[in-house]
């Protein structure tokens, strides 16, 4: 997209219908006038030479780290840590 006399306020009256914006007048030469600034911007993106060029997704090398799965016995004590338990259960207080 080269041509920029395009974008004019006709154009952004239509994306403001889309977008559902209220803009005033002044506001919308200025959003016209940054929009074509950007687009040139792109243009000039556009024209670089990335014939021999592959894409890099990642600037960096990603590959996995994996690890031997070691099964570790585990002991599960949890009246260890209660101060009030017996025959194998926490006693709570009487509710009476």
């Amino acid at each position: 997209m080269s041509d920029y006399s395009k974008i004019d306020i006709e154009l952004i009256n239509r994306l403001c219908d889309v977008a559902k914006l209220n803009l005033t007048d002044e506001e919308k030469t200025l959003f016209s006038k940054e929009l074509t600034e950007i687009l040139s911007a792109f243009d000039i993106i556009n024209k670089v030479d990335t014939e021999n060029i592959s894409p890099a997704y990642h600037p960096n090398k990603v590959s996995n780290v994996w690890r031997d799965d070691v099964i570790n016995e585990t002991v599960w004590e949890p009246l260890l840590n209660s101060k009030r338990n017996e025959k194998g259960y926490i006693v709570g207080p009487k509710i009476l």
